[in-house]
């Protein structure tokens, strides 16, 4: 067998390229996994624009399933040849963050998020693993990897969306933007009983999207009124709003759709939005209209991975109509222009190895 494998690699100055390097090590507690499937993510696009400043030559991707190659000492919750998934954020279960119940945000500024932002990332034929009892969760039999890969971020990040918008049983709710997270977000507030989804989309291929994933009502938002018909829909005003591409306008809109006491859930990196993000003060009461802003990172962990996969594999949601292209490691370039311009209607493209 031998040591060295490709991974697709930030080249700098907004180029990425597939590259050779050496098969990863496990160390104490931790694991190398075999990549079996990856997902490709916006967000590699906005860090190989810069928007997430990493060195030259950083290996990217966060969303990767696979097959256990190697474990470091101390090692217990899996074996060697398990199939495995693994969350875009690997915390350590042990900080005081972690310890606190915050555990995405383990470790710093950039918390739990480590792949490609802290290190390698797993877009590439092996990957590590730190803290691997923590962060290992054993893919059930019944579920195949291309949708096993989409607990890895997609859901985790949409589910926690709907769960930080404390939704009533019977509840409205607005989501701003339906791409893959979007998409997810509704998916899991329809889980959690909302009466009335809407989904704000202007495109007609993810607005049929929406309704198939649970959206009762789409709100084209290419006249700007989106949050007036929201309050309309509702008979003044959303109970939550959630907030999944990272704008001035999504942010502004779900502040203003949602009624006094109701929350705004922000699941939008918004690295685009300029230094500040602006309230509107008329919507948000000068500051006394009792709505709640709430921030999340997705979640990580073996538990919440396990629950994940157990909705897939229970047939509760299926996420696989957002893999709109498929492509091999070798084509992993092309995957990613794809992704960048959004040509096609691309939401997710598949890698497989």
């Amino acid at each position: 067998m031998t040591d060295i494998m490709r991974g697709l690699a930030f080249l700098g100055d907004g180029q990425v390229g597939l590259t050779e390097r050496k098969v990863p090590k496990a160390g104490p507690g931790e694991a190398v996994v075999r990549t079996t499937a990856s997902l490709i993510c916006t967000s590699d696009v906005h860090t190989v624009a810069g928007l997430l400043p990493v060195p030259s030559g950083r290996l990217l991707g966060h969303e990767s399933v696979g097959i256990v190659h190697e474990l470091g000492e101390g090692v217990t919750s899996v074996r060697v040849g398990d199939r495995v998934a693994v969350n875009a954020v690997t915390p350590d279960g042990t900080c005081d963050d972690c310890q606190r119940g915050h555990s995405s945000q383990c470790g710093g500024p950039l918390g739990g998020y480590r792949y490609t932002a802290q290190k390698d990332g797993n877009l590439a034929e092996y990957f590590h693993v730190n803290d691997a009892d923590f962060n290992l969760a054993p893919i059930p039999d019944e579920l195949g990897d291309e949708m096993a890969v989409y607990a890895c971020d997609m859901l985790s990040t949409g589910f926690i969306g709907a769960e930080n918008a404390a939704i009533p049983i019977g509840g409205t709710v607005a989501l701003f933007a339906q791409g893959a997270v979007g998409l997810s977000a509704t998916m899991g507030a329809r889980l959690l009983g909302a009466g009335l989804i809407i989904a704000v989309e202007g495109r007609a291929d993810r607005a049929a999207l929406a309704r198939k994933f649970g959206a009762d009502v789409v709100v084209d938002p290419t006249d700007g009124k989106a949050a007036e018909q929201i309050v309309e829909l509702t008979g003044g005003g959303a109970d939550a709003a959630i907030e999944a591409l990272g704008s001035q306008a999504t942010f502004e809109g779900c502040i203003r759709c949602v009624r006094p006491g109701g929350t705004i859930s922000n699941l939008g990196y918004h690295g685009d939005s300029g230094p500040t993000l602006t309230i509107p003060l008329d919507a948000f009461g000068l500051g006394m209209a009792e709505k709640r802003i709430t921030t999340a990172l997705c979640p990580g962990g073996r538990e919440r991975m396990t629950r994940l996969m157990r909705l897939l594999a229970t047939g509760k949601v299926d996420p696989t109509p957002m893999t709109t292209h498929r492509f091999g490691i070798a084509d992993a370039e092309d995957a990613f222009a794809l992704m960048a311009s959004k040509r096609d209607g691309v939401i997710k493209p598949l890698i497989t190895y």
